[in-house]
């Protein structure tokens, strides 16, 4: 097997976010910025705009198309430099793989925003370009090739048999264990599952998972989310217990990455409870239920939709298990439930 890149271990910082009056002084210093043709600050503008600090798919792309410019402007430039013939042509070839790394960082900006037609210009430039300088195999290829094929397709039963060619390919080039891989397949899952091709979707995201587990261990949060899509899935499929089995391994993950009162915790633990009333097991569904509730109350109050949403079944389960004493205390606590709305 080829050696693989594997999927960063740490963790994303907490997303900065900014009063309409800080956003606006930002902008002001990212346009001043932006005119500049300083790559440096250029670069470190695009990555502060990124997903791990300001989140803003925008400012990227203004930051990135910027980047493009000021490296197209300089390529005509290398035509002086005088080393020898493999020297010029290495240096020609780096820089242009640093205009095909820029074009598809645009691309995927251009996406973000919904500027369609200009993220399939600038993917499908970057496919080409990579498949020319580094071959149709290599990864940057494929991951090009991934974005070009989630923009193209004009059908789900087209993008589901393209991704399925896709995934091989990847899994021969760049192994099963590659980041690239691992993200293919799990869009190939997400897909089967949303056209209920569940037996299918299951195979697919054991692959993922599979991969996952050998590169980042169960504790960590993209092993975590294949894990509870593959609950889901069995869920779909009423196999409550083998259900059940992925939501725990899901949940153990969640809380030791997020905490036990994060919402994606809490939403694992209702699910959990959801799947317990099915069994007819009151008692465990009633514990998570308790456990989910008091979560979504501290973390999000009394009036959140999902803390509405978890007293809603909650009530409904003790009313199905007769719990009388349970659901008078729960009345009392959220006097809505009684109203007719």
């Amino acid at each position: 097997m080829k050696s693989s890149q594997s999927i960063r271990k740490s963790q994303r910082p907490s997303i900065v976010r900014f009063d309409d009056t800080v956003r606006e002084s930002i902008e002001q210093q990212v346009l001043r910025i932006t005119r500049s043709e300083e790559l440096v600050k250029l670069r470190a503008l695009a990555k502060l705009c990124g997903r791990d600090f300001f989140d803003d798919p925008s400012l990227r792309a203004v930051a990135w198309r910027r980047i493009l410019e000021v490296l197209e402007l300089a390529m005509p430039e290398e035509k002086k430099f005088r080393g020898k013939k493999k020297q010029k042509k290495k240096k020609n070839d780096l820089r242009k793989l640093e205009i095909l790394d820029t074009c598809f960082a645009l691309g995927v900006a251009c996406n973000l925003v919904g500027d369609l037609d200009d993220a399939k210009r600038y993917q499908e430039r970057a496919k080409e370009g990579y498949e020319e300088q580094l071959g149709r195999e290599n990864e940057k290829a494929l991951e090009a090739t991934y974005s070009l094929t989630m923009l193209t397709c004009k059908s789900e039963e087209e993008l589901i048999e393209k991704l399925r060619d896709l995934a091989k390919r990847m899994e021969r080039a760049l192994g099963e264990e590659n980041v690239v891989t691992l993200k293919t397949l799990n869009t190939l899952g997400n897909m089967l599952k949303n056209n209920g091709q569940y037996e299918e979707a299951i195979k697919v995201w054991e692959r993922c998972l599979a991969g996952q587990m050998k590169v980042l261990g169960e504790d960590h949060m993209e092993t975590s989310m294949t894990l509870g899509n593959l609950g889901n899935v069995y869920n779909k499929l009423r196999n409550y217990e083998k259900a059940l089995e992925y939501y725990e391994r899901a949940l153990k993950g969640n809380e030791k990455l997020l905490g036990k009162n994060h919402p994606s915790t809490l939403m694992t633990v209702e699910r959990s409870a959801i799947l317990y009333k099915k069994t007819e097991d009151y008692g465990k569904t009633e514990e998570l239920y308790q456990r989910a509730l008091e979560g979504y109350e501290a973390q999000l109050g009394k009036d959140h939709k999902d803390t509405k949403r978890c007293t809603k079944n909650f009530k409904i389960c003790l009313e199905m298990s007769g719990n009388s004493a349970r659901l008078a205390e729960l009345i009392m606590s959220y006097p809505w439930l009684n109203s007719k709305k």
